[in-house]
């Protein structure tokens, strides 16, 4: 039985749907397949994800492959109530999520899922994984493998799998070539910018805007950051990634120096406390707050609280004025959530259609290679993100060359010299 805010909001819920599939013609295309060949008859799927437009297509994509979907938010400030709401009426899903619900309701959600029994498992954080090895241990028999399609879930299952706890084979989705380039780089390089500019008004020409991280998240960020006029300076634990930033032109600073000249602070890493009290109490009066990992830790939102003398919430949608003893005032975004989902719609369209491609292909592979795979973490093979990125370059009407005969033997010779 599904939870969800209103069922009544279907309907909108249903165009916004149809709205977002007509940019998504990777999926579509899967689906058509996946309709003439379910792949995925008889499998129950369990997925944690953000309740959103795009999510939809991905959940009946795999209907369309004969699964049957147990949805639960991996967010709730990214739920949208009329997809959940569609989602249950219109397409026939499970779902157990309402927008802005607590600790306590996202947890119980994340267990409503799983009581379907699931023979495959969707995630976008780890949370659902985490909660099968811990609190659901007596369905890890039933679960045959599963996808993780975050930066932050993906280190969570490679230390799982160090210390010998993972139970099932895991795939990183988000490791495949196309996400990285469409969603990480991007995707998160908009819509970030976007929710920040959504829930602020600022503008970002003139503005020394601070970027956490240089993973592929963090290079699409400075990148459009830097194309609106911002002077941008990265921070970096990473001396390859911190040399790469040099080379593009980027100030590279700690962040113990940065704190005190930046306006716009964004946290991509993966990790906790990258925002510290240290770091805010040197920051300057109006400074910026926002993250856009996938788990509200990697601004110390507690030390900041604790700093505060006062808080003002409601000037504008998801921003929240910390003022501190000397008068000055930080403004936090999204609760330190994901600022691109929260304060904005999250990626386009365009962007998860490559990303959700590589999700269901991925599950149409593990439903027969599940049985071939050890419990640990593992690639998405590399013809399925090739044949994703060959669907996107069809639907754009792009053309590419391909090798002749001659070429191809000489690739695979090491007899021919120069």
């Amino acid at each position: 039985m599904s939870d969800i805010a209103d069922a009544s909001l279907a309907y909108e819920g249903v165009k916004r749907i149809e709205w977002a599939d007509r940019s998504m013609p990777v999926l579509r295309q899967i689906r058509e397949r996946f309709a003439d060949e379910r792949p995925l008859d008889g499998l129950k799927v369990a997925a944690c994800m953000h309740i959103t437009t795009e999510t939809a297509g991905l959940i009946r994509t795999l209907q369309a492959g004969g699964a049957s979907v147990a949805l639960a938010a991996s967010n709730p400030l990214s739920t949208q109530d009329d997809t959940a709401a569609a989602l249950v009426q219109e397409y026939g899903a499970e779902v157990f999520a309402r927008a802005g619900t607590d600790r306590e309701g996202y947890y119980a959600h994340i267990h409503q899922a799983l009581e379907t029994g699931p023979d495959l498992v969707l995630d976008d954080g780890c949370d659902l994984v985490n909660t099968l090895h811990i609190d659901r241990t007596d369905l890890l028999g039933t679960v045959k493998a599963g996808c993780e399609q975050t930066t932050t879930g993906v280190i969570r299952l490679h230390q799982m799998a160090l210390e010998g706890a993972l139970r099932f084979p895991m795939v990183a989705v988000n490791d495949t070539d196309t996400k990285h380039m469409f969603d990480n780089r991007y995707g998160t390089g908009q819509s970030t910018l976007d929710g920040i500019i959504r829930a602020t008004n600022t503008l970002l020409a003139g503005k020394t805007i601070v970027i956490a991280g240089f993973g592929f998240c963090g290079r699409g960020l400075a990148e459009r950051a830097r194309g609106l006029g911002a002077r941008v300076v990265i921070t970096e634990i990473d001396p390859v990634k911190a040399l790469d930033a040099a080379l593009q032109g980027f100030a590279v600073q700690p962040m113990a120096e940065a704190a005190a000249n930046g306006d716009v602070f964004i946290t991509v890493t993966g990790n906790r406390d990258v925002v510290n009290g240290e770091h805010l109490a040197v920051m300057k009066d109006g400074a910026i707050l926002a993250n856009s990992g996938h788990f509200d830790v990697e601004i110390d939102v507690r030390a900041l609280g604790e700093m505060a003398v006062e808080v003002h919430r409601g000037s504008r949608p998801q921003t929240e004025e910390y003022v501190m003893a000397d008068g000055r005032r930080l403004v936090l975004l999204a609760e330190g959530r994901l600022v691109n989902l929260a304060a904005a719609e999250g990626h386009p369209a365009a962007v998860m259609d490559m990303s959700f491609a590589d999700q269901a292909l991925t599950c149409a592979w593990l439903a027969t290679a599940h049985a071939t795979l050890s419990p640990a973490v593992h690639d998405v093979p590399k013809d399925i993100d090739t044949e994703v990125a060959r669907l996107k370059l069809a639907s754009m009407s792009i053309s590419i060359d391909r090798l002749t005969q001659d070429q191809e033997d000489y690739l695979h010779s090491w007899r021919l010299g120069s």
